[in-house]
């Protein structure tokens, strides 16, 4: 749903504007961006925007920005189109409410992915230098944790509850949350609160995994059950399609991610059967044409 949105907005956007720009890319599937790019909507790096755009629309991919950076866009005179998935958007305004009660957060998901940079912008954004809780000690500005894992969760939960102790004494228990990308796994996102219950068993778990995804992932495990071998569709830079690959890699089954019909290896026309499953940002037009290539046994 939320991917549908963002291309909608987009592409009704470019109708619109003759200037048109995302601030990235808008999701993660390059013939999406190659079709947004023919309708001459230019991509905008963070690190470098334009000093004026007036006159100007900026597209806020699905994935989110961080509110500083969508600050700075409108001081310079552009017109915001938020695209953000609404589920996202969900979770960036959790993180903000969970900082400004001087919570510790800890976000599951990959560091450098768009939407956690997004997120951890809305739990940064509070300016207040202290934050006092009841029957707490002053604390600094919360802190944010980034674990791609159980291991790592574990470790920053052990330095966290040692940091605490040492500064405030053994019986201090910091009040802590979890909010997860929206595209990480069940499976992942528990071991993750596992891993950080045993040091903080009141920590608040934000139910933020989209639900399409978990769909995705059981019909890919029940999927798995059936076939010889499995083609995953969608981009490399997928998150939720790296997830539905790793799925298919665990099971032992032959299994590739394909971007185009170009991308399956010539031994997958040998299976008997094979099953097909695609990330969420996968344009149907994809799909399709992978799926004939499939049937009729060319690529």
């Amino acid at each position: 749903m939320g991917v549908r949105r963002a291309v909608d907005l987009a592409f009704a956007e470019t109708e619109r504007c003759k200037k048109t720009y995302t601030l990235g890319p808008l999701i993660h599937n390059p013939q999406t961006l190659d079709e947004l790019k023919q309708r001459g909507a230019a991509q905008l790096s963070e690190d470098s925007l334009p000093a004026d755009l007036h006159g100007s629309s900026v597209i806020i991919r699905a994935h989110g920005i961080n509110p500083q950076t969508e600050a700075e866009l409108r001081r310079r005179g552009a017109n915001i189109i938020d695209a953000t998935c609404p589920r996202v958007k969900a979770s960036q305004l959790k993180a903000a409410e969970f900082a400004d009660a001087g919570f510790c957060l800890f976000l599951a998901g990959e560091e450098s992915h768009a939407e956690i940079t997004g997120i951890l912008g809305y739990a940064n954004m509070i300016h207040a230098t202290v934050v006092k809780q009841k029957s707490s000690p002053p604390l600094a500005r919360p802190i944010c944790i980034v674990v791609a894992g159980a291991v790592e969760a574990q470790n920053a939960a052990v330095q966290l509850y040692t940091s605490d102790a040492a500064q405030y004494g053994n019986d201090f228990r910091r009040n802590t949350a979890l909010i997860g990308q929206t595209t990480i796994s069940e499976d992942e996102y528990q071991a993750i609160g596992g891993a950080i219950t045993a040091l903080y068993p009141d920590l608040e778990i934000a139910r933020t995994i989209c639900a399409a995804t978990k769909e995705r992932q059981d019909s890919l495990r029940e999927l798995l059950g059936r076939v010889d071998a499995v083609v995953i569709a969608g981009g490399r830079d997928s998150a939720n399609t790296r997830r539905l690959l790793n799925i298919a890699q665990t099971s032992g089954k032959p299994c590739t991610l394909a971007e185009t019909a170009a991308d399956i290896p010539p031994d997958f026309f040998s299976y008997q059967t094979i099953g097909l499953a695609a990330g969420a940002s996968t344009p149907d037009s994809v799909i399709e044409v992978i799926e004939q290539a499939l049937k009729f046994g060319k690529n």
